[in-house]
């Protein structure tokens, strides 16, 4: 298919958001979308308008010289990440901004200056999407600015940034297994939510950069501009455009266009194969023959005796063989050809649960990693501003 669905985004700090669940009056934001394609709200009088009857959430329109006085005017040494879309920033909300605003810490994910008519869709979807939806395990989204060429999202900030950067970071100590497992955990509660709503929705661009941890590693997906309402009905699928990212996306839907729940399935299981080997799930640097990795691994993941084989090193062979094991068959299975065959999110969660370190010791190496990370973290970023 060539490149024409990637959205291909290297940043330390992918945003994304969250939002209220599924009301009585609830409207699928595709449908919404659909009403008047031609044109877009511009405006947040209009955007209002087309969340009044199933905004769950409340959402507070910024003025863009409110952002300025949040971000310190988009300060540079204020950037959180960024992609394709544009740049995150860190910013602060405080007492005096807005009344009766508790002061607060926020992402603010400004849409690049070009506001084309795909970019508003997405921002717009993540708006309306992120104004009906709302789990523990989803990104909350506090507001938006709508106003002239603006496009802004602003999140709750998410301290510790994507498990891209947490699982990949050169300067941050290796992840333990046990939070491994546990961010596996939530993202999968996350899925199994989007997918059981009243109005199922499918995710579209499940990945580690669209995955954001809190302080204790608790994951939450973000960014819903791929989302789509699932199928409903006798429908087993939706035909869309093809779009998400290389490495992540199920087959079946870059050969077909055909979408269903189960192709978040598919990248769920290169994430887990990701958080298992510590490895991208597209690597140019690797030999020819390891730079896929569902395709290198898949088939060592067959014989139980490989499968350690795989297992990322920096862990030094601190993991439960048997929970090892566990995790990497859940990872078959998510990644089987024949999307029928694949789990449900909810029996993913399931077979996660099991796999949750509770012990003291667990705890005591976690936490102490936490602290280690956190230093390590903040001495880079102080030699980085020198």
């Amino acid at each position: 298919m060539g490149n024409c669905f990637c959205r291909w985004e290297s940043s330390i700090y992918r945003v994304s958001s969250n939002a209220k669940s599924e009301s009585p009056k609830y409207e699928s934001p595709s449908s919404k979308l659909r009403k008047d394609d031609s044109k877009l709200p511009s405006n947040p009088e209009e955007v209002e308008d087309l969340r009044r009857d199933s905004a769950a959430n409340p959402l507070v329109a910024f003025t863009y010289n409110e952002l300025k006085i949040i971000t310190a005017n988009f300060r540079q040494d204020r950037v959180l990440g960024g992609g394709g879309f544009g740049s995150v920033y860190k910013g602060f909300v405080t007492e005096d901004l807005r009344e009766g605003f508790q002061p607060l810490q926020v992402a603010v994910k400004v849409h690049d200056g070009d506001n084309s008519y795909q970019g508003h869709r997405e921002w717009l979807a993540e708006v309306i999407f992120l104004g009906q939806l709302s789990h523990p395990n989803l990104v909350k989204l506090i507001g938006y600015c709508c106003e002239d060429e603006h496009r802004v999202l602003i999140y709750e900030y998410m301290a510790r940034g994507s498990v891209e950067h947490n699982l990949f970071s050169r300067v941050l100590l290796p992840l333990p297994w046990s939070i491994r497992m546990k961010i596996a955990f939530g993202a999968a509660k996350g899925l199994a939510f989007l997918h059981e709503a009243a109005k199922p929705v499918i995710y579209r661009d499940f990945k580690t950069s669209n995955i954001l941890l809190d302080l204790d590693y608790n994951a939450k997906l973000s960014d819903f501009g791929l989302a789509k309402d699932g199928p409903e009905g006798d429908k087993s699928h939706v035909s869309t455009r093809i779009m998400g990212t290389y490495g992540y996306a199920a087959p079946e839907y870059i050969m077909t266009g055909h979408l269903t729940p189960r192709s978040d399935v598919y990248s769920f299981g290169v994430v887990l194969l990701e958080l298992l080997t510590g490895r991208k799930s597209l690597d140019k640097s690797r030999p020819a023959r390891e730079q896929n990795l569902t395709d290198w691994v898949l088939p060592l993941l067959k014989e139980k005796k490989k499968i350690l084989d795989i297992v990322d090193p920096r862990l030094q062979g601190d993991y439960p063989v048997k929970g090892v094991q566990k995790a990497a068959m859940l990872a078959y299975h998510c990644l089987n050809r024949n999307p029928k065959a694949r789990p449900l999110m909810r029996d993913i969660v399931d077979s996660l649960e099991p796999l949750q370190v509770q012990d003291e010791d667990s705890a005591q190496k976690t936490t102490i990693t936490m602290i280690s990370s956190e230093v390590l973290e903040t001495d880079t970023k102080r030699k980085d501003l020198q």
